[in-house]
């Protein structure tokens, strides 16, 4: 098995991994709750809603920009839940995503993880909403690349294929410099392997311990996994000793 810093580059995904998506998921359905006064809707119930439908919108309308998915995500929540909702809290929970928290280790981990490799973006999330997360994750990346660019959602083989498509091109990297690190299986590391790329996971959510799937739609199947740590902070740790 090669080492952590055989690798030249980190494509990560962001939100999940760098970016408390729950967190934030979370937080920006209060609004709905409150309107629809029901006490009995808890965090898990609503983010295993959020799983089912943001995953059913994206195969269904790969072209559509995140915040107008969001929008029709929070609309199926609420009916699928049995709340009322309006198109002005549709947009608000569309146009949320610069609110989500940073996770706590992250800026200080990238900024170790930036002295050792390039370090890019590969996201679901729409390149505005990313760039105004950016400033929560403490460093400049390589490249970005987003499902505006690519027309598609992961765990689509077109968001792969243009990843290393653009490595190649951008950064003159190829397939064995590239270590795909990512929270979800379902979005990341599934299509990942099927590409053939090394990849670590951050499992944030202890899935392998028995933790919940949370926003993340799950998978029949567990992928193959090299590196396995429970935050960007024991990774970076990871690295730093190795480099020593």
């Amino acid at each position: 098995m090669a080492a952590l810093t055989d690798y030249r580059v980190l494509t990560f995904d962001c939100y999940g991994t760098l970016i408390d998506w729950e967190s934030g998921i979370w937080d920006a359905l209060q609004p709905l709750i409150m309107r629809s006064e029901r006490m009995d809707v808890t965090r898990d119930s609503a983010l295993l809603a959020f799983a089912k439908h943001e995953s059913r919108h994206q195969r269904s309308s790969p072209a559509l920009r995140y915040p107008e998915l969001l929008a029709r995500v929070h609309r199926s929540i609420a009916e699928s839940l049995g709340m009322t909702t309006s198109e002005a809290l549709d947009a608000a929970f569309g146009e949320s995503v610069p609110l989500w928290p940073a996770f706590p280790d992250t800026a200080d981990a990238l900024r170790v993880l930036k002295r050792h490799y390039k370090l890019v973006i590969l996201s679901n999330v729409h390149r505005e909403g990313f760039a105004a997360s950016n400033p929560k994750l403490g460093v400049e990346f390589d490249a970005v690349y987003t499902a505006d660019d690519i027309g598609s959602y992961k765990p689509a083989d077109a968001n792969f294929k243009h990843l290393l498509a653009h490595l190649e091109s951008d950064l003159g990297l190829s397939k064995a410099d590239i270590l795909h690190t990512a929270q979800s299986l379902h979005h990341d590391h599934a299509p990942a392997k099927r590409f053939g790329l090394a990849n670590a996971w951050i499992d944030r959510q202890r899935l392998s311990e028995g933790g919940s799937w949370g926003a993340t739609e799950t998978v029949a199947e567990i992928p193959e996994l090299g590196f396995k740590f429970f935050s960007m902070g024991e990774m970076a740790q990871a690295v730093r000793a190795e480099a020593v």
